[in-house]
């Protein structure tokens, strides 16, 4: 790595302290900078276009995502650079450009989300543990946007007293305060007294907690029987549809990026995306000159 005080370092306790960045994303960063100024054979903060643009025959081999990982790093550090006054100029825009772009998630329709909580509150009205159970991890899943290592890793713990919220352990260590819906709360409301109390663990197992593995199971056989399709389903699908689904109906980007959880507002955006598509799709099918005969 660079010289202890370089901007480089500097650059990196930025990315910790005031993004909140993951170690490894830390690591990660660190490693395409020292790697970067190898490559050009100088020191990367005092580095021209010409220098840069000499990347990408370096960089040629390389997996889209992990050029696109790269440019990204160098972005940021350069943006770093103009905005603590070190250099005038960003001459990023000799960079490589990656062309790849990052596939869009997928999502569930509304109608297929109520067909799974549809079953899923069907089952459940046997009450069962282990409907009840399930019923009660959708919720979250859909109801909270958690990720699936979050959700069955949660301590009884953090299920709310009195405010509708919980605090959430994420990526990297980071706390972050999600919302609990009605209908979740009702379903954990359900799910408390059926639980093992002696564990500590809210979804609780022989091995400590729900794995992800069993999640996903779970999610599957319960897609099967709401006919739908197993494959459309996962912890991660859930997860897509609560944003996506928040955003078409009238979210704000930084504040689904602090459901999320997302360290890098670059990443909810990918949900920009998904809600164009529909967008312009909507368009296209409803607006009353995509139906009109074109005039000679």
């Amino acid at each position: 790595m660079s010289a202890p005080g370089s901007s480089t370092d500097d650059f990196l306790a930025m990315l910790a302290a005031e993004r909140g960045a993951a170690r490894n994303t830390i690591l990660a960063y660190g490693r395409d900078l020292e790697q970067a100024e190898a490559l050009i054979g100088g020191a990367l903060d005092a580095a021209t276009p010409a220098q840069l643009a000499r990347l990408g025959q370096g960089w040629s081999s390389l997996a889209p995502a992990t050029l696109a990982r790269k440019v990204s790093a160098l972005r940021q550090f350069f943006g770093f650079l103009v905005d603590e006054g070190v250099r005038e100029d960003d001459p990023t825009h000799a960079l490589p450009r990656p062309t790849a772009r990052r596939p869009l998630p997928k999502i569930l329709s509304h109608d297929q989300v109520e067909a799974l909580f549809a079953k899923a509150e069907e089952e459940a009205v046997t009450g069962t543990p282990a409907s009840v159970r399930l019923l009660t991890l959708i919720e979250m899943l859909y109801g909270s946007g958690l990720r699936a290592t979050e959700l069955v890793s949660l301590p009884v713990s953090a299920v709310p007293r009195d405010a509708p919220f919980m605090t959430v352990i994420g990526k990297g260590g980071q706390a972050r305060l999600v919302p609990v819906s009605r209908r979740a709360d009702k379903a954990l409301k359900r799910w408390l007294p059926l639980r093992d109390a002696d564990s500590p663990w809210l979804f609780p197992s022989r091995n400590g907690h729900l794995s992800r593995v069993r999640l996903f199971q779970l999610l599957k056989e319960l897609a099967v029987r709401a006919d739908l399709p197993p494959e459309k389903l996962s912890p991660h699908v859930l997860r897509h549809a609560f944003a996506t689904h928040l955003l078409e109906g009238g979210a704000d980007l930084r504040a689904l990026q602090t459901l999320l959880g997302h360290a890098d507002i670059s990443t909810t955006q990918i949900y920009t995306h998904v809600d164009a598509a529909r967008l312009v799709k909507l368009v296209n099918e409803r607006h009353p000159l995509a139906r009109a005969p074109s005039s000679d």
